[in-house]
Parts: structure tokens; sequence; C-alpha cells
């Protein structure tokens, strides 16, 4: 049997999914919630918090408890490497229609904002692994974020490390006001003669970091994806190693396996 709290957040969950409470919509009070249910204000306070955690409604200080609007989700899928890789040798007219993330979100260019920041740096030891080169090796960090205009947080926030040595023949892919680049880092890849054989990605969920927390809008007790990208090459050399952090409440993922047959 259902506890009281459980009862109240079932209750309001249901009138959220019916419409009948909006996005933005604040909720009655916490007495006024206890005089409705018949029960004490921190039963109410629970049954709320169930909600806060699932990302349905939001605390905001000083003003009360409103709905939450649903950010717009994404869908990874294991399928999107090789539709970049198509893209790459496309002309720039055709790259330019389209990129990564409205492929994710459904969106169109017109409903994205994007912000990249590059900088150099030495590797550090788990790049410097990763690369197979020494440790202190330059590297070109880039930071990228991208949101639905109409939203306040990113979809993900990516961090892509590429070795200076790889990309140092187009002066052009240090520059982050070419971004968006058109295609994408497979494009930019192939403006240096590099072709990519393969992608690993790797999986693992953490709690988010206050900052984290903070830039994504994370709902208390939604967890993190971290993802590590790494792209190898056809002569078997690793090109990128990108980390990725993406917000749980929002990120899908599917991935297809295609099975030989008996």
């Amino acid at each position: 049997m259902a506890n009281q709290y459980e009862r109240i957040a079932a209750d309001i969950r249901s009138r959220i999914e019916a419409g009948e409470l909006a996005p933005g919509d604040r909720l009655p009070a916490e007495t006024a919630l206890a005089d409705q249910y018949r029960v004490s204000v921190p039963t109410v306070r629970q049954g709320v918090g169930v909600l806060a955690a699932e990302g349905l409604v939001e605390k905001q200080h000083g003003r009360g408890t409103f709905v939450r609007r649903q950010p717009t989700p994404a869908k990874r899928d294991n399928l999107r490497h090789q539709w970049e890789k198509d893209r790459a040798r496309q002309s720039q007219a055709e790259r330019q229609k389209t990129g990564a993330t409205e492929h994710d979100t459904g969106l169109t260019v017109n409903d994205l904002v994007f912000d990249a920041q590059y900088k150099q740096l030495p590797a550090d030891a788990d790049l410097a692994a990763e690369f197979g080169v020494p440790e202190g090796t330059m590297v070109l960090q880039r930071t990228y974020r991208t949101r639905h205009s109409e939203e306040h947080a990113p979809f993900n926030v990516s961090r892509s490390y590429l070795l200076l040595e790889l990309i140092s023949g187009n002066p052009d892919l240090l520059r982050e006001d070419h971004e968006p680049w058109p295609g994408g880092t497979q494009n930019q890849l192939f403006t240096v003669g590099i072709e990519l054989d393969r992608i690993v990605e790797t999986f693992r969920a953490r709690p988010p970091t206050p900052e984290e927390t903070e830039e994504l809008g994370l709902p208390v007790g939604v967890s993190v994806i971290v993802l590590r990208k790494t792209c190898v090459d056809t002569t078997d050399r690793v090109v990128e190693v990108a980390d990725v952090v993406l917000p749980g409440d929002r990120t899908e993922m599917v991935y297809t396996t295609k099975l030989d047959r008996w």
C-alpha cells in the first residue's frame, strides 16, 4: 500500500501528465495542499520532494514550487557516427544544412545556440596514454555547449582533444571563431587527410558535481552519464579523444547491433 506522500505525488503527477497543471504553473502552498489531502505539511513536503527528484517540479526560492518545463530530449544512437562520416566529404552547402545535435534532437539549426571555446594545453597522463604520446605533448582542447534557444541549459558539455601536430596543416582548425564547423570533427579531420576507421565509446554514470548540476539544470538526485569517445583512424592511430557529460534526465541512448545470421 502506498504511503500518504506517495499518493500525493501520484495525484499531482497525474495532473501534470494530463495537462491540468502546465509548465510554469505554481502549485498551491504547502499548507493548502495539506488541507486538501488532509495530511501534515511535512507529508506534503515529502510528496512534493518526490516530484522534484523526478524533475517534474522545481522549487524557486521565495516564490514557491512550479511545474518544470521539460527540457528537449536528446536521443543518441550508434548509427550517428556513420551518418557523420557520410557527410564529411559532402559540399559545404550540404554540410551546413544540419548537424549532430539536430540529428539527436529533431531540432533545426535556427533552434540552437552554439558555444565553442578553444585552449591549447599539455596532455596530462590520461590523455597521453589514450593518444600514445609522451605526457606534456600539446593538444587542442575544444569545449562545446549547444542548447535549445528557449532553454538555459545545454544538451551536454563536451570536451574534445586533438593533437596539435595532427591538425597543424590546416590553421583554420585552431580557430574557435570558425565554429560551428559544418560537418563536425570528421570533416575537420578530412581536411588534413584523416579518415576514421572506428569509434570506441565507454559510458559510466555518476553523481554530478555542483557545477554540473547548475550548468545542466539537473533536478535533485539525477545522475550524469559520462561518455569517453575515442576516435581511431585507418592507420590504427588515436586522433581524437572526447569526454562528454550528458544529463541523465533528458538523454536516451539507443544502440543497435547487427548480428550475423547462422
